[in-house]
């Protein structure tokens, strides 16, 4: 799409890259101890999303910013529905991550 990214996206990006790689080859043979080294990723992951979230709504101040070069962080490149921006997609994407490797299917015992 060609859109311009910030520092912020940068390590978003860092840490959703190799969970995609890591989450797709533990399905096939399945490991059972993904979590162990997959989790880390995605809190880390979750907290720069976070950050980045509260920096675009304004919460974070001016001077904590870490874009001093580039395209800064807090501008909004796409807008989607009115709220939905790229770090809440980001946000919710490694939250989904989160919760599906803390609360696995558990099956009903009938």
């Amino acid at each position: 799409m060609k859109l311009p990214t910030c520092n912020l996206c940068w390590y978003q990006r860092i840490f959703m890259f190799p969970l995609a790689i890591m989450l797709a080859f533990a399905l096939f043979p399945l490991d059972t101890k993904i979590k162990r080294y997959s989790l880390p990723l995605a809190i880390a992951g979750w907290c720069f999303a976070g950050y980045h979230q509260l920096v675009v709504a304004g919460v974070i101040p001016e001077a904590l910013r870490p874009c001093t070069q580039g395209v800064p962080c807090s501008t909004t490149v796409a807008e989607w529905f009115g709220f939905l921006t790229i770090p809440m997609l980001s946000l919710i994407a490694f939250s989904s991550i989160i919760a599906l490797l803390l609360f696995p299917n558990q099956k009903s015992s009938k």
